[in-house]
């Protein structure tokens, strides 16, 4: 998930990412303009011919993407603002090779992520807001466990473009890096929560215990 302290291996791999999403979408006949009025890094505004799109470009080195609740837990920051998003992921996690990048109608994510949100919360599932909300691209969706109910738009909108990563940032990853979720201090509860999401258990069967 985001860590906001990455390594340097891990913000190499970032940039690497996002460098290409924006190659991929102009060798791909679009124009990429910055946004200035977005607020955001990651917000483009890509246009070819008549059609125009407002895109936020998210990179991942876990699989996984996210978006964080606004204040008042409303709507989506971000999100809601985008005609479409881009994914750039990594192939695989542990041994990542290639970057994957898709291009996904803004409709076609919020109603998995309104999914994803609405299932974890009638699961007991704590989301604070400015936290993301994590779905994963390549796990099929299903409705067990509750964290795979929203997955798999990268399954089912497919890379418009498989690029072969430089090999000098070929790491180790496994952290998401967008700018707009913020990562708070990791408490006990925490910590079940990501380990049940990532075993596909109930938080109420992982047990930590803290040696000082």
């Amino acid at each position: 998930m985001t860590n906001v302290y990455g390594s340097p291996e891990k913000v190499a791999m970032k940039t690497q990412l996002f460098r290409i999403a924006l190659e991929v979408l102009q060798k791909d006949g679009w124009k990429v303009e910055r946004e200035p009025r977005s607020g955001k890094s990651s917000v483009r505004r890509i246009t070819k011919g008549k059609e125009s799109l407002l895109v936020s470009i998210r990179t991942t080195q876990d699989t996984w993407i996210a978006f964080p609740r606004t204040p008042g837990d409303k709507s989506w920051r971000t999100l809601d603002d985008v005609d479409a998003v881009v994914p750039v992921s990594v192939d695989d996690r542990e041994n990542p090779r290639y970057a994957k990048v898709h291009l996904i109608d803004g409709d076609e994510v919020r109603a998995r992520f309104n999914r994803a949100y609405k299932a974890r919360k009638a699961a007991g599932h704590s989301i604070p807001v400015g936290r993301g909300v994590w779905v994963s691209l390549y796990d099929q969706e299903a409705t067990d466990p509750v964290n795979r109910i929203g997955a798999g738009m990268g399954l089912e909108f497919p890379p418009i473009a498989t690029v072969p990563l430089s090999s000098e940032q070929i790491a180790t990853v496994g952290a998401d890096d967008d700018e707009d979720v913020v990562e708070a201090p990791l408490s006990i509860a925490e910590a079940k929560r990501r380990l049940a999401s990532t075993l596909g258990v109930d938080p109420a069967n992982i047990k930590i215990t803290v040696e000082a």
